[in-house]
């Protein structure tokens, strides 16, 4: 009698929830369009002439920069609100300036090169509350030699 209970009971609670899944469609004769506001969508005022650079092959312990051009394409002035990178061997320098409609500025971004191996760091650009850029700097750091000349075994012979 138990056994018969529960799988009655299961039934129904697995029907149940069965039934809450299927979507009901109901049909409505309103033909009327909807007339609530849309978002206005931002228009683009920053445009970049490139987003990536690649440094190529750097020597280790040798910091090195890239100046990124932006154009400022919209019809006020522009305003970098901040310009971030995503670690901290990789450092931006920005004017705080606003930028006029139709001028250009530029990000310079820089590289200390102290980790050897491949990179790959991204410097993000907010702007216009809300908007933001990514710029992409790469390359490859290669250890430096310890001098500038090779080590030359004779000269110790010579100073004898």
């Amino acid at each position: 009698m138990k056994k018969g209970l529960m799988l009655i009971s299961f039934s129904i609670i697995a029907g149940m929830a069965a039934y809450a899944q299927t979507a009901q469609i109901i049909p409505t004769t309103d033909t009327k369009t909807s007339t609530a506001p849309v978002p206005a969508v931002k228009q683009e005022v920053l445009t970049l002439k490139e987003t990536t650079h690649n440094f190529g092959k750097i020597p280790q312990g040798r910091p090195t920069t890239y100046s990124f051009e932006i154009t400022n394409i919209g019809k006020e002035p522009l305003r970098l609100e901040n310009v971030q990178a995503s670690c901290g061997c990789t450092s931006p320098e920005w004017s705080r300036e606003p930028i006029a409609a139709g001028a250009n500025a530029t990000i310079k971004v820089g590289y200390n090169a102290y980790a050897e191996g491949a990179f790959n760091k991204a410097v993000t650009i907010f702007y216009n509350g809300n908007q933001t850029k990514t710029l992409t700097i790469t390359g490859d750091v290669y250890k430096s030699p310890a001098s500038s000349a090779p080590e030359n075994a004779s000269v110790q012979f010579l100073k004898q």
